[in-house]
Order: C-alpha cells, then sequence, then structure tokens
C-alpha cells in the first residue's frame, strides 16, 4: 500500500469511502479483492453491537483497527491495534461501540456458525 494511502487512512480518510454490504450491520469498501492467488485487501465498518459468526482462517489474517474497538474471545483491540491471526486458528468477532478496520485475508475464511437472524 502506497504511503500516502495509508497516511490517509490512518488519518481518517476513510469517512469519505463508500461501503457496501458485507454481513448484518459489517459493511466493506474493498481496496483490492481476492483475485488469481492475491490476498483480499479492505476495509470493514461495524456499527455499534454488529459482530460476525465464530470462522475459521483458511490463509493468514492480518488486521489494524483504524477506528473504535473491535473484540474477540482474546480481548479487545482499540485503535492502531495490529492484529494477526494464523491460519488454522478460530473465532468470532465483535464491536460493542463500532470500529473501522483495515483487514487482508491471504484466503477467505470459513464460516462455522450462521448469523444470527
Amino acid at each position: 500500500m502506497p504511503e500516502t494511502t495509508r497516511e490517509l487512512l490512518t488519518a481518517g480518510g476513510w469517512k469519505d469511502l463508500e461501503f457496501g454490504p458485507f454481513r448484518d450491520q459489517v459493511t466493506i469498501h474493498w481496496i483490492r479483492p481476492f483475485a488469481d492467488d492475491q490476498p483480499g485487501v479492505a476495509l470493514l465498518k461495524y456499527e455499534a453491537g454488529a459482530g460476525v459468526p465464530r470462522h475459521r482462517h483458511e490463509g493468514l489474517e492480518t488486521i489494524l483497527v483504524l477506528d473504535g474497538v473491535q473484540s474477540d474471545e482474546a480481548g479487545d483491540y482499540g485503535r492502531g491495534s495490529y492484529v494477526v491471526n494464523a491460519p488454522g486458528t478460530e473465532h468470532s468477532v465483535w464491536s460493542d461501540t463500532g470500529c473501522v478496520v483495515l483487514i487482508q485475508w491471504d484466503r477467505p475464511v470459513k464460516m462455522l456458525e450462521q448469523e444470527a437472524v
């Protein structure tokens, strides 16, 4: 990611980007969709109380929290936190307050639980 893009995102420039549907109360802005064995890179915006059900990482996942707090069973990750989820690990994710994260997936995750309706 070019330095100017990183500076723009960490300074709140993500607020001007368009986000589309991803999961219930979670929206996405693709920076680079998955393609030809290339990792996917995106911004995820969680509304307060939103979450992603339990899933397994089929590849490496890295997350940089740009705003708010993202949580999983291992803890809470505030603005500036860098989270690494190794291939084969499982967790669910939520945000009580809402958050925005920059995420990179080597491969799509496998959902282990259904979304609540």
